[in-house]
């Protein structure tokens, strides 16, 4: 049997993110899963990134095929969690990375893949086209067991937990008491004694602390609650137009009847899998949690069922995958002095817990949700050249209005795009601006997000 395949040729590109089918529905803004909380090193100027296809480009385009796309993203990824002197963690899929041409940085404390022979840009444009598989077993799975999991998780988190069925999840936000982000997380109600969440490599050591402080205060006035850190899992993302028909080659369980958000646990190619329907891309996708002794086979099987379409994809791609979906990076887009509200998450707060309240910063919150916040996270097109991190947003009389916390140059639609905070009143589309780049303005507008229609496999209507 031969998977239906979008021939993948980069000039060919620019019209394909269409919905593919009546179950493919475009959504609003959804943040699914599981932010890269990064620290990349600069050093990779100095390492060469392979140009292919480049005849069919502009001479910008030309640039940001090779070094410059690189350079933007590194930057990017780079300004938060940087490590220390500690020798860097390996993920057990590090030898195959390193087998299969991976180029290896140090992240968050690991040593990761930010790219393979492919360049970000091409990894880009194939994953929307096809697929891609990611390691992303940096990641910090854990499980919180007991009759009281689900409200003690809620003093912690902004998600309305006991309204889930079983086997559903949702993104969630962990805040201070100023109502700021420690971070988000997707976590998933398995049972209502069992709840799963992933948190960021790069805020695992804080979320871990904060979790154990207060689950320790919550045990001593008898909650019934404990927790597992799955330290003996790996994580894989498989994301793409592909990735429901790979991975059904290798399950016996009907992934068609699996929606956007559901979990299940089940066997994949022999091996005992959580399996989240997900993802960080805007594509239809997996997230799977994998016995780490497993992974590289399980990585080796989803590739050779996919006839080579599905292709091993780095960290790079990922994250101009998530700007060009509209989604935060933790540590650029949302921190802990930024809001859930402010950072365009209020759908993510239920019905029942804006009633209630209940969790830290809930008085913060729950005003900005009433009297709206002073800022807004927003997106935008530009001209000139990529806007990135800081760069400061002006109107048109130059009087600073905000900033942008991640920009790039976008590998499917080909042109400039990004994200910042602006003050509310001006976070509408089509309000025009200017976003200087080297202390040079240029025309921007603020436009919708995502910049690329999301893909998620969702029940017909």
């Amino acid at each position: 049997m031969h998977l239906p395949i979008t021939p993948f040729r980069t000039k060919k590109t620019t019209n394909k993110h269409q919905p593919r089918s009546n179950k493919y529905i475009s959504s609003p803004f959804f943040t699914p899963a599981l932010s890269l909380s990064l620290s990349l090193s600069l050093s990779l100027n100095s390492q060469p990134t392979p140009a292919r296809h480049t005849r069919t480009l502009t001479r910008t385009h030309k640039t940001m095929r090779g070094g410059g796309l690189l350079l933007s993203v590194t930057r990017r990824l780079s300004r938060h969690f940087a490590t220390d002197s500690a020798p860097l963690k390996k993920t057990p899929l590090y030898d195959f990375h390193v087998a299969n041409g991976g180029k290896m940085v140090p992240f968050a404390g690991w040593s990761m893949p930010i790219q393979y022979a492919d360049s970000i840009m091409d990894s880009t444009v194939n994953c929307r086209a096809n697929g891609g598989l990611f390691d992303v077993a940096h990641m910090c799975g854990l499980s919180l067991y007991g009759r009281d999991a689900v409200p003690f998780l809620e003093t912690l988190v902004i998600a309305d937990l006991a309204g889930l069925k079983p086997g559903t999840g949702s993104l969630t936000v962990f805040t201070n008491e100023n109502g700021g982000a420690i971070d988000d997380s997707v976590v998933t109600k398995v049972k209502d004694d069992h709840i799963y969440l992933v948190v960021n490599a790069g805020c695992r050591d804080k979320d871990l602390a904060h979790i154990g402080a207060h689950l320790e205060s919550f045990k001593k006035k008898g909650g019934d609650v404990s927790w597992h850190i799955h330290d003996e899992r790996a994580l894989l993302a498989l994301q793409g137009p592909l990735a429901a028909p790979t991975l059904q080659f290798l399950t016996k369980d009907d992934l068609s009847t699996m929606y956007f958000g559901e979990f299940k646990m089940l066997d994949i190619n022999g091996f005992a899998c959580y399996l989240t329907r997900t993802g960080y891309t805007g594509e239809d996708g997996f997230e799977i949690s994998v016995p780490a002794e497993n992974a590289v086979d399980l990585a080796k099987a989803i590739l050779e069922k996919s006839e080579g379409k599905v292709r091993l994809t780095g960290l790079g791609a990922r994250d101009s995958l998530r700007l060009e979906a509209g989604l935060c990076l933790y540590g650029n887009d949302m921190e802990q002095h930024t809001t859930p509200v402010e950072a365009g998450l209020s759908w993510a707060i239920g019905k029942r817990r804006r009633a209630e309240g209940g969790f830290l910063g809930a008085q913060v919150i729950l005003k900005q949700l009433e009297e709206g916040p002073k800022i807004r996270r927003v997106g935008f097109f530009s001209q000139g050249p990529p806007p990135r991190s800081h760069s400061e947003i002006t109107d048109a009389s130059g009087e600073k209005i905000g900033e942008v916390t991640s920009g790039g140059f976008s590998p499917c639609l080909k042109k400039n795009i990004a994200m910042g905070y602006v003050k509310s009143g001006l976070h509408k589309p089509g309000t025009e601006a200017k976003i200087l780049v080297r202390g040079k303005p240029y025309d921007a507008v603020v436009t919708k997000m995502p910049f690329v229609p999301t893909k998620y496999y969702k029940p017909p209507k």
